[in-house]
């Protein structure tokens, strides 16, 4: 006797995410890619009111150490190292490390531990800690397995962002070019997915000025659309000239993203 489980459990939350994730558009981008993005990438993500918002949203309450997935160059772990015993900085691109480095040493910080890992490598040596935060960074095929990981690791409270519906280009963007993507999987395929494992995560959203393609002249927005979609024709490039030079470049402070905040409690 009991409850008998609904057709809920019938759907395979991890498969459709990687069928999704498959098919889209916009396709995960390798080591080298970073590399060459991280010369750039700590000035941009400064510009964000996402790091402030995330920061208010983390309770470090009793917390020593923070595993820090995806770190990029340090918008989190440099702020969190200040206010923790030790922190685990986790990318698998060298050129972010390079620019975490240099973040610690401009604000004197030694408490930063740096690990050169991507999700697909083996992780029985990556330590655990207090609390881990995968920030805009779960960029994998197979989600459960990532998630797996992430509560192996998590002692106390785990924290996740990830976007709220899948595409990386903003519609109008799209229209001016006549492209239609295919988007990545929603957010909602990991709260069913860690459902599915067990764990209720909270959900919260952070919306954020969207800095992604801001851009001072016509090339440098051409070129940042050219890294979420891919090759571009010379009639498309064309029309994002045209469409940053007569609309964008005017309207560009007004672009907001949204990301939702999963979190939950690790259970003793």
């Amino acid at each position: 006797m009991g409850i008998e489980k609904t057709n809920l459990s019938e759907i395979d939350f991890p498969n459709l995410y990687s069928r999704q994730m498959e098919n889209s558009t916009f396709q995960g981008k390798n080591a080298a890619d970073w590399d060459e993005k991280s010369k750039n990438y700590l000035a941009s993500m400064k510009e964000s009111d996402y790091l402030k918002r995330m920061m208010e949203m983390i309770d470090l309450t009793g917390a020593e150490t923070v595993l820090d997935i995806g770190c990029g160059p340090g918008t989190l772990s440099v702020p969190l190292a200040k206010k923790l015993k030790r922190v685990f900085a986790l990318d698998y691109s060298n050129g972010m490390l390079a620019s975490l480095a240099e973040a610690c040493r401009a604000q004197g910080v030694e408490n930063v531990i740096p690990l050169n890992r991507s999700w697909e490598e083996e992780w029985s040596d990556i330590p655990q800690a207090d609390i881990v935060i995968a920030s805009r960074s779960l960029e994998v095929k197979e989600i459960k397995k990532a998630l797996e990981k992430i509560v192996s690791k998590a002692k106390r409270k785990v924290y996740l962002t990830f976007k709220v519906g899948g595409s990386f280009v903003d519609e109008e963007i799209l229209e001016s070019i006549q492209r239609q993507v295919i988007p990545r999987p929603d957010y909602i395929y990991l709260v069913n997915t860690l459902h599915q494992m067990g764990i209720y995560a909270k959900v919260d959203f952070i919306r954020s000025k969207n800095s992604k393609f801001k851009s001072n002249d016509s090339e440098s927005f051409i070129q940042k659309v050219r890294w979420s979609l891919g090759e571009l024709t010379p009639v498309e490039e064309e029309a994002l000239k045209s469409y940053f030079q007569n609309v964008y470049h005017k309207e560009q402070d007004q672009s907001f993203t949204d990301w939702a905040l999963l979190s939950w409690e690790v259970n003793p």
